[in-house]
């Protein structure tokens, strides 16, 4: 593989932590430091699927009262980066896929598959890619990123029209059909891929631009009327049925923006704008209508936030009010989903958080930005704990086996490692370490 090239996200905006501090946002008061303490037990110590009213009422005081013991550091989000990319690395099988789910109690590895969640833990790799660059990158990195992309496309179908689009099945149970999303995640893998290669690497970036492009065709082909997508699509032919999905919606529209915004493909505009557009207005507008904490609106949340991030951040951010969305998504995500008072793991929650406070502080609203910046300092911070191998993780008791370490629970008393869990919060803890500190 090429030299990576650090490529910074959207507008490449990043923030200092020390900005927080300057604006007085630390409260060094014992009582603060209880609340916060509180907030974390009692997330640690709920097993039901909500949220403990308790600890999201203690949150929401927190952030309503501007009081926040903004705890992180860059060194902390580092090392678990350096730790999640080791486990994701280990875990990749020698045809280029991943283990599905570890139990580093038991040592043993789960049965269960999910193509979606394959092509997900392949774009994390692009992601770390991006962000690290030579020389931080480790060397494993480049070749394990290399396989997972030739695993994919070594498999992937065509279309009449030309659209390419990648196809998984589970050892031992042939399939069929795959997700609509699987599509979306190997897209957003190859554009990312191709935008941490060196400029000087024309051959790597025109062959893979092309594949790019030819994904791109299979995600255009496959909407409904709509502009939204169908929800699978089958092997033999590339024919995508099914109602939409919140999830691939999002997925989806966020591929087409970054397609886009950084393969230069200013022709997808109409068909994003109308994907944004239609994916808000069913997925989050008349999804709260039906119901406020809407599993419709917390499937689609941190993908199209990510998504209206890139596009209020763009030349086509006037058409439509991109960063409200985005803000008023985060608003919910903490005032009436209470991701602070969560039991499991919410790392894709901070996928949406962090850019909603990059906007925050781009356009100069500083209550909101002082509210995320606390919400991810506390709910960031305490999922540090659930990464086997980290400082802040010893509760969860001595490490005996490599294959574990970096691996990031779904719970704080469960063992299973599952490779979308650790690849969401590697996300969100690069995008963390871009906004929130140099």
């Amino acid at each position: 593989m090429q030299a990576l090239a650090i490529v910074t996200y959207g507008d490449g905006s990043s923030t200092h932590g020390d900005v927080l501090t300057r604006r007085g946002l630390i409260v060094a008061s014992l009582a603060v430091l209880a609340a916060v303490v509180f907030v974390g037990v009692a997330v640690r110590k709920q097993h039901v699927a909500g949220p403990s009213p308790n600890a999201s009422d203690a949150a929401r005081g927190l952030l309503d009262g501007g009081a926040c013991q903004l705890s992180l550091t860059r060194a902390e989000l580092e090392t678990s980066l350096t730790l999640g990319t080791e486990f994701l690395v280990a875990h990749q099988r020698e045809a280029g896929n991943f283990d599905y789910l570890y139990d580093w109690k038991a040592k043993t590895y789960a049965a269960d598959d999910s193509e979606v969640r394959q092509a997900g833990a392949l774009w994390g790799l692009a992601l770390i890619a991006q962000f690290e660059g030579p020389p931080r990158a480790p060397a494993s990195l480049g070749p394990a990123l290399e396989k997972g992309l030739r695993f994919f496309d070594g498999r992937a179908g065509t279309t009449k029209a030309g659209g390419r689009f990648p196809t998984y099945s589970v050892e031992g149970r042939p399939r069929d059909s795959g997700g609509l999303g699987m599509a979306a995640l190997v897209t957003l893998s190859v554009i990312d891929y191709v935008r941490s290669l060196p400029p000087d690497d024309r051959s790597a970036i025109d062959l893979w631009t092309s594949r790019a492009n030819a994904y791109v065709a299979y995600l255009v082909e496959s909407r409904d009327d709509q502009g939204l997508w169908f929800r699978k699509y089958d092997y033999d032919g590339g024919a995508a049925s099914g109602p939409h999905s919140s999830y691939y919606d999002g997925e989806a529209l966020l591929a087409l923006v970054k397609a886009m915004k950084y393969l230069g493909r200013d022709d997808l505009a109409p068909i994003v704008k109308k994907a944004a557009a239609a994916g808000h207005r069913v997925n989050v507008q008349q999804a709260l209508a039906a119901d406020p904490d809407s599993d419709t609106t917390k499937g689609y949340y941190q993908w199209s936030s990510m998504a209206f991030y890139e596009l209020a951040t763009s030349k086509w951010s006037s058409d439509a009010p991109y960063g409200e969305w985005l803000l008023s998504l985060a608003d919910w995500m903490l005032d009436v989903h209470g991701v602070l008072g969560r039991q499991r793991n919410t790392g894709y929650a901070y996928e949406g958080l962090i850019p909603a406070y990059a906007w925050a502080e781009k356009t100069g609203d500083a209550r909101r930005s002082a509210k995320y910046a606390c919400a991810i300092h506390q709910g960031l911070g305490n999922l540090l704990s659930w990464q086997v191998g980290h400082p802040r993780a010893s509760a969860l008791g001595p490490i005996d086996d490599p294959k574990a370490t970096g691996g990031v629970q779904n719970h704080a008393s469960e063992p299973d490692l599952r490779i979308d869990v650790t690849q969401h919060q590697m996300h969100a803890t690069i995008l963390a370490l871009r906004h929130l500190f140099r």
